[in-house]
C-alpha cells in the first residue's frame, strides 16, 4: 500500500470527518429544539436552562463546525461541553458514578469530546471558512 497516496488526501480525509461529526452533533440539538428527528421527546426546551444551552451549542456550533469556521475555538467550547456532559449528566446517571462509556450512555459524549479536541489540533482540513480566509488573507500579504 502506497502511503504517500493516502497522505495526499488527509486534508480531505480530516474535512469529512469534521462535516460528519457535525452533521451527526446538530442532530442532537435539533431533537433538543424541535423534537426532529423524532426521539420520543424533545422539541419543549427552556432557552435558559443547561439543556437549552446544550442545544443552542449543539445546532449553531455544530453548524459552525460542518462550516468550518472559526473551527478550533468553537470545537475547544464543543469538546468542553462533551466532556462535561459525560462527567456530569451521564456518570450520575447511573447512580455510584459508573465511569464506563458504554455502560452509562455517554460513548456518544466521549467521541465528540475528542473529534473536537482533535480539530482543536489538527484545524478544519479542506473545503472550510477557515481555509478560504487563510487563502484569502495569504493572498493579500504576498
Amino acid at each position: 500500500m502506497n502511503l504517500e497516496a493516502l497522505n495526499r488526501y488527509q486534508p480531505q480525509a480530516l474535512a469529512v470527518l469534521r462535516i460528519v461529526a457535525a452533521l451527526c452533533f446538530m442532530a442532537h440539538g435539533t431533537q433538543k429544539m424541535f423534537g426532529f428527528p423524532a426521539s420520543g421527546g424533545g422539541g419543549g426546551f427552556e432557552l435558559f436552562s443547561l439543556m437549552g444551552l446544550a442545544a443552542v451549542l449543539e445546532v449553531f456550533g455544530g453548524l459552525a463546525i460542518l462550516l468550518g469556521v472559526f473551527t478550533r475555538p468553537v470545537a475547544f467550547i464543543l469538546a468542553g461541553q462533551m466532556a462535561y456532559a459525560f462527567w456530569f449528566v451521564h456518570v450520575p446517571m447511573m447512580g455510584q458514578g459508573n465511569i464506563i462509556p458504554v455502560a452509562n450512555g455517554g460513548d456518544g459524549a466521549v467521541l465528540f469530546c475528542f473529534v473536537f479536541l482533535y480539530l482543536v489540533f489538527a484545524g478544519p482540513g479542506a473545503w472550510s471558512v477557515d481555509e478560504v480566509m487563510k487563502s484569502r488573507r495569504s493572498l493579500v500579504t504576498a
